[in-house]
């Protein structure tokens, strides 16, 4: 008999149907050398702004910090039980660009990162050798990542999807894209289908940076899901360029079931609690209830809740 599908989050897994309104993209903890002076690294800030995300609406979140990003598993897990917040926490690797020439995963090679990948979904985060224990067992990861830089699928990012293409066909579990400024979409799906690894099984962040209904559309019928997380960017975009855009997507055929929301805040100067302005609660509070008017309470839950619990479910291997 085939076990069910579940979520992976960072106390345990849990069923789909229990995963409520997600937010697909998020960060807790980030440290980079292209975010330097606004890095994610204190504890109990990071634990406010989850609580606030939380107390906002949103009952599950990505902590979408991959490896060598100043990610904090164990503090995660604290956060995730002391907030009722769900979380599931991403491993991979982002694009080179944030990583130095002298930073240790690029000494990895292909093998031994799968081999990491896999290990953080299957048993669990290390620290010093050991496995990483949560308030409810080890602390493992339940997404896969990866990042493309605009327009360019380098070596280094190339092995990585080589890599994670790996740990996806050992354990089953879901893959988030980094796509700067959602280029090379169709490219990359190209790439992780040459690899093995189906439409269905991966999500494309930044889509939103890339304001193509007809794009969006197209991508939706080879089966991908696309993280529209560009909020309050006005600069770039205003809100309601994206609303309209979604709007447009969802009014195509199936449009609704390929798009899930985040906010990918990610620098401490966004933060409230850091702070900054304007905090992870502003997709509940300013967004959804737009999308709500524009698309309809039947579209806006399909995306809130349907399309990332089945984006997120696996069946372990």
């Amino acid at each position: 008999m085939t076990a069910p599908p579940v979520i992976r989050t960072v106390l345990g897994d849990i069923a789909p149907n229990d995963a409520g309104d997600v937010n697909y993209h998020e960060h807790l903890f980030q440290v980079s050398p292209l975010l330097a002076g606004d890095e994610l690294n204190d504890v109990d800030r990071s634990r406010e702004e989850a609580a606030a995300l939380a107390g906002s609406g949103t009952s599950l979140m990505i902590e979408a910090t991959p490896t060598g990003l100043g990610a904090r598993p164990a503090d995660v897990a604290q956060i995730s039980s002391a907030t009722g917040l769900s979380i599931v926490h991403a491993t991979g690797l982002h694009h080179g660009g944030h990583y130095p020439e002298d930073h240790p995963v690029r000494a990895l090679s292909i093998p031994e990162l799968a081999d990491l990948f896999t290990a953080d979904i299957t048993f669990g985060f290390t620290a010093a050798g050991e496995v990483i224990e949560g308030p409810a067992g080890p602390v493992r990861a339940g997404v896969i990542k990866a990042g493309i830089r605009y327009w360019s699928i380098g070596l280094f990012e190339r092995q990585a999807l080589s890599a994670v293409a790996e740990a996806h066909d050992r354990t089953g579990a879901p893959v988030m894209v980094h796509l700067d400024y959602g280029s090379a979409a169709h490219e990359v799906l190209d790439v992780l289908a040459g690899l093995g690894v189906g439409e269905a099984s991966v999500v494309l962040a930044h889509m939103d940076r890339n304001l193509d209904p007809g794009l969006h559309l197209d991508l939706i019928a080879r089966g991908a899901r696309l993280g529209y997380d560009g909020w309050a960017r006005h600069r770039e975009a205003p809100d309601s360029a994206i609303i309209d855009c979604a709007a447009s997507v969802v009014e195509g055929s199936c449009g609704e079931r390929g798009i899930v929301l985040g906010g990918d805040v990610a620098r401490a100067s966004r933060y409230v609690s850091y702070g900054g302005v304007p905090g992870l609660a502003y997709v509940n509070t300013r967004v959804v209830p737009r999308l709500r008017e524009r698309l309809g309470d039947g579209a806006v839950d399909r995306i809130l809740h349907d399309n990332p619990a089945d984006l997120l479910s696996f069946v372990p291997r």
